[in-house]
């Protein structure tokens, strides 16, 4: 962080300025972390769907091969 400069000790016009800009950094830096979170959640989001359709699909196929199996041991 910064640390406080003689200048902003001396005049309350620069001590605003540069609060000012480091609030602006701040803010800046703040919501590309929202962002990312926003991202990370989304993706997460996507994994759990993608994760359903996976065992459903593995479900559906383990059913058929049973039933399969059945079929085929009372013929």
């Amino acid at each position: 962080m910064s640390d406080t400069t003689n200048l902003e000790k001396k005049s309350l016009e620069a001590h605003v300025d540069l609060c000012a800009l480091r609030y602006a950094q701040l803010e800046a830096r703040l919501d590309k972390l929202e962002q990312k979170f926003d991202d990370f959640t989304d993706q997460l989001l996507q994994m759990r769907q993608d994760f359903f359709k996976i065992m459903i699909g593995s479900s559906a196929t383990i059913i058929v091969a049973i039933i399969g199996a059945i079929a085929t041991l009372y013929k």
